[in-house]
């Protein structure tokens, strides 16, 4: 087995192949750290690596199989990259600023800590925008961080560091967080698999683990390693007040979904939306339809009202928070970071208050259509990718229309304001380019298991998504 192959195999594979005695974790760890190596100058998804210490950790893991694989961790063994926000004791954690160029953590973030304590080989930190702020991957911390299928265009944002090293081969887990799509849109983008768990489901750190936006949660390049690392991050946390109890342990359910009722929108009523992601939006729904499942295109009483309350939302908060840098420290600020920062300042409590007003209005129509339904389908991003450069200047265009460069090409958003509904972001195609589009399953509140059945069901009708060298990028290395 080349070095490659071995990095596209699954965490579900190589913890069966582990127990079985037939590849040890060594090998592998050594696979992926080689795979970044020759990855750097072109993909630059990955900003630190340990390699010592994930050899280390990867001997243990070996000794451990060899020994009794009835005692091994459930990720025990598994190359896991984390996004350069989640700290880890003791190493830097910059979030992709110069600001923090030199910070060294003094603790783990719960997520951190549950993977390790799983048995999961911490070898990689990927790139992300500065303070996780934009949904592309470029920062003057760390470069440009482009696409796998297409190095012309972004992986996404702000977990596209992650995206991209999945898709590259660079990890087998990967985590992210999702306030605004960052899990979402580099999984469509990158072509791979991202989770954004309900409000609480997985554990944050403060501020932000009171805010209902904002979801940690896992990327993988599988429906059923996304659920395994699910299954390791979710459950409640002392240091976190807003963690759910109980724990919800999810089902690998292989049931499908024959006689379910599915929703879905290709635009939202409002959006424009690139022909390619459409046609794939399409192909997908004919893939469930073929499952056995009604699918029904419903009407939605959304607008642009929609996007402007969800950004009024991240100015006052998230903005607010950076806004503390608009000191002697701004020259340091990639300019997208400064503006966004510099947006916030005007915006009123008033105005927080009318936003949380239009989540009300539309959780009231939301909830109660999703009560005819099993699932709601809608693409995840309304074109396939932006240029890697791109900066939110502008212009942007869809269908020779100009659209907002902030607002206008992520469907995301919304289900930050649905807070409490489960999202499975999945791939759905390629657009001419050769960039993944995907699509996004939303169930009803807190009920995350039906997303990751229709997942599984939907993943295996279409083979998966890196089984072969053919359905891989052609990795420019």
């Amino acid at each position: 087995m080349t070095e490659t192959s071995l990095c596209y195999l699954s965490a579900s594979e190589l913890l069966r192949m582990y127990r079985a005695r037939k590849i040890s974790p060594v090998e592998v760890v050594d696979a992926h750290l080689s795979q970044i190596s020759k990855s750097a100058d072109t993909v630059n998804a990955v900003c630190f690596t340990y390699a010592e210490e994930a050899r280390q950790k990867a001997q243990e893991s070996e000794a451990r199989y060899m020994s009794d694989a009835r005692n091994t961790g459930m990720l025990d063994g598994i190359p896991t990259a984390l996004k350069d926000e989640n700290m880890m004791a003791g190493k830097i954690t910059t979030y992709g600023s110069l600001l923090y160029a030199d910070h060294v953590a003094d603790s783990s973030a719960p997520v951190v800590t549950r993977l390790l304590d799983a048995g999961a080989i911490v070898h990689a930190r990927t790139t992300t925008p500065e303070f996780s702020c934009a949904p592309f991957c470029h920062s003057r911390q760390w470069g440009v961080t482009r696409n796998p299928w297409n190095p012309e265009f972004t992986p996404g944002g702000s977990s596209g560091g992650s995206g991209a090293a999945l898709a590259a081969g660079l990890t087998t887990l990967a985590t992210g967080s999702d306030i605004g799509g960052s899990i979402r849109i580099p999984a469509s983008a990158s072509g791979v698999v991202g989770f954004k768990p309900p409000y609480g489901r997985v554990p944050a750190t403060p501020p932000f683990n009171l805010d209902h936006y904002n979801h940690p949660g896992p990327m993988a390049r599988t429906v059923e390693d996304c659920l395994l690392m699910q299954n390791v991050l979710a459950g409640p946390h002392p240091q976190d007040i807003a963690s759910l109890k109980p724990k919800l342990e999810l089902a690998l359910d292989r049931g499908g979904v024959k006689g379910w009722r599915i929703a879905y929108s290709l635009d939202f009523g409002f959006m424009e939306v690139d022909p390619a992601v459409r046609a794939n939006t399409l192909a997908a729904l004919d893939i469930f339809r073929s499952l056995g499942a009604r699918i029904v295109e419903v009407d939605l009483p959304w607008s642009w009202e929609v996007y402007h309350a969800a950004a009024i939302h991240h100015k006052t908060l998230f903005g607010a928070w950076l806004a503390d840098y608009l000191d002697e420290r701004e020259s340091q600020l990639t300019s997208y970071a400064a503006d966004f920062a510099r947006a916030s300042l005007g915006v009123t409590t008033r105005d927080y208050l009318a936003s949380l007003e239009v989540e009300g209005r539309i959780w009231s129509h939301f909830g109660p259509m999703m009560e005819g339904f099993d699932l709601f389908i809608c693409p995840t991003l309304a074109i396939p990718a932006v240029s890697a450069e791109f900066d939110m200047a502008g212009p942007l265009q869809i269908n020779g229309r100009d659209i907002d460069p902030y607002l206008g090409w992520t469907m995301a958003w919304p289900f930050n304001m649905l807070s409490r509904c489960p999202v499975l972001a999945v791939p759905s195609g390629h657009a001419p380019n050769g960039v993944p589009t995907g699509i996004q399953l939303v169930g009803r509140s807190y009920e995350d298991q039906t997303v990751f059945s229709a997942g599984l069901a939907y993943e295996t009708a279409v083979g998966g998504w890196y089984a072969t060298a053919q359905t891989r990028p052609a990795l420019p290395f």
